[in-house]
This record gives C-alpha cells, sequence and structure tokens, in this order.
C-alpha cells in the first residue's frame, strides 16, 4: 500500500465531515473573547488543536468500539469504514487511540499551561481535559459504552457546546458572563443536530446490532421531529443573545442561513427513509459551521 492510500484511509477513517464542529465552537468561544475585549490568538489556536485532536480520538474510538461490538455490518447505510473494509486492522486502530489521546494530552496541557491564571484554574482544567479524552474514548468502547445506551446526544451538548465555546472563552477572559451561556448551548444543539442525521440514518443497523442511540430509544418519527426541535431552539439561542447584548445589523448575519436551515429541517421531516438521509451528514456539518462563522463575524465585526 503507498504512503498516499495509507493516509487516506487515516484520513477517511479521523471522518472529516465532522472536524467542523470543532473549528465551529472554538470559533464562536473566540468571538465571544472579541466581543469581551479578551481575545488571544495562541489560547484560540491551541483550543482549536485540543478540540479538532479530541474529535478525532473520539471518531477513531467509535470506530473501534463499534468493530469490538460488531455494529459495524455490510447493511450499514453510511460510508464503509476503513476498519470494515479490512484496510485497517483492529490492533492498529487500537494504537491510533493511545497516540492521538496522548497528542490530545499534551495539546490541552500546553493549552492549559499557557492560558491559566490561578491554580484552581489549572486544576479544574486539568481535570476536564482527563474526562474529554476518557469521554472520547468510552463513547463506543469498553462495557457499558455510553454511545450504546442514549448518552450522546447531551455528551456532544456538553463537549461542543458548553465546554468549548466556554472553555475557549474563559481561558482568555477568565470570567464567564451568564449571557454567553446561550451561543453556547447553540452551538452545542448544532452539533447534536449532526449526530442526529447520523442516528437517524443508521436506526435499523444500530437496532439490531443493540446500540441503543436516543433515535432507537424514541423511534425515527420522533427523531425527525426532535430535529426541528434543536435547529429551532439552536436558532432562537443566537437570536436572543443578539437581541441582548448587541445592535448592528450586521450582528444577525446568522440569520441569512435561516432558509438552508429550513430546507433542511422539512427534507428531514418529510423523508422517512434512511438511505435518503446519506448525503445530510455532511449538509448538516456544513450548515452547523456556516451558521457558527456568521455568528462568529457578526459579533467580531
Amino acid at each position: 500500500m503507498n504512503k498516499h492510500s495509507t493516509f487516506a484511509l487515516w484520513f477517511s477513517t479521523a471522518r472529516p465531515k465532522t472536524l467542523p464542529l470543532a473549528l465551529a465552537s472554538i470559533l464562536v468561544g473566540a468571538a465571544l473573547a472579541h466581543w469581551a475585549d479578551a481575545f488571544n490568538g495562541l489560547t484560540t489556536c491551541l483550543a482549536l488543536l485540543t478540540t479538532v485532536l479530541l474529535q478525532i480520538l473520539s471518531n477513531f474510538a467509535n470506530d473501534y468500539g463499534d468493530h469490538l461490538k460488531g455494529s459495524d455490518t455490510a447493511e450499514r447505510i453510511g460510508p464503509l469504514r476503513a476498519i470494515q473494509q479490512g484496510a485497517i486492522s483492529g490492533e492498529q486502530l487500537k494504537k491510533s487511540l493511545y497516540i492521538v489521546a496522548s497528542l490530545a494530552f499534551l495539546s490541552g496541557i500546553t493549552l492549559i499551561g499557557y492560558s491559566y491564571q490561578t491554580w484552581q484554574d489549572l486544576l479544574a482544567f486539568i481535570g476536564l481535559g482527563v474526562v474529554a479524552i476518557i469521554a472520547a474514548i468510552t463513547y463506543t468502547v469498553g462495557k457499558k459504552p455510553y454511545g450504546y445506551l442514549g448518552l450522546g446526544d447531551i455528551s456532544v451538548l456538553i463537549f461542543f457546546g458548553f465546554l468549548a465555546v466556554i472553555g475557549t472563552f474563559y481561558l482568555q477572559a477568565h470570567s464567564v458572563p451568564t449571557i454567553i451561556l446561550l451561543p453556547a448551548f447553540g452551538c452545542g444543539l448544532l452539533a447534536v443536530a449532526v449526530l442526529n442525521i447520523n442516528n437517524l440514518r443508521d436506526i435499523n443497523q444500530d437496532k439490531a446490532a443493540g446500540k441503543n442511540t436516543l433515535i432507537v430509544r424514541i423511534g425515527s418519527k420522533n427523531g425527525r421531529i426532535y430535529h426541528l426541535l434543536l435547529l429551532t431552539l439552536a436558532v432562537l439561542s443566537y437570536l436572543i443573545f443578539a437581541i441582548s447584548v448587541l445592535n448592528h445589523w450586521y450582528n444577525f448575519l446568522f440569520l441569512l442561513t435561516l432558509p438552508l436551515l429550513i430546507k433542511h429541517a422539512l427534507f428531514v421531516y418529510r423523508h422517512k427513509d434512511p438511505i435518503e438521509l446519506r448525503p445530510l451528514l455532511g449538509q448538516m456539518a456544513g450548515l452547523a459551521l456556516l451558521t457558527n462563522l456568521l455568528f462568529s463575524l457578526g459579533i467580531v465585526l
């Protein structure tokens, strides 16, 4: 196997379509820090690197855990994964978990060491970093992976919403105004919407494999309604924040994505066949990134 094809295999295993979620959450946190006159470029870059590594770690662990439990079968609707093809072995993927976890830890320690102001901050963020690494791995790995218990949505909300956005903000501003909970909540909800598309698409395979995602628990119809609710609450969170603390027309640039979000939401609601949702994972990730980019741009302007 040549170097190009090897790189392509590992790149696909990192699931690049999900990485905009990491970028989006850090951008929102950094834009909010700019709004608070506390922006620091190096802190933002280190936070982005750490979050991307944690996302890749989670994606590797997801493939490895599903491989061990036999959840990824030939009937899976989503793209065929490298480990399913036999191009990457379980042992290779296991080793990659240790490598990426170590890189994420080193990046996180560098971020905290550069940005902290008090010993309390230092200890708290080291603790959060360790929890984030453990959470990324145990989503599908272990005796009782929480991704198989329907807890993936709340995990994504916490880590891509509250922890990533507020953490990025706090490490620059060293305070947490209550009002920034709104954009953190909105950012997290858009990330959950990406996971929800994945779970709606894979509902039949997950059910057969005993992977009780939230969608398996509540059913496809309720899952499509849930998707509408996620997008609606996300937009409302940004809108309430903008109305409350901002006062220029460009602070509402994120509303330009509203027609696209509505079109996407209606498609999800009307199409019941999981196979029709296959192209929508990348679309939802792109919409989440675009909405957060425009929201961040509106703040920075």
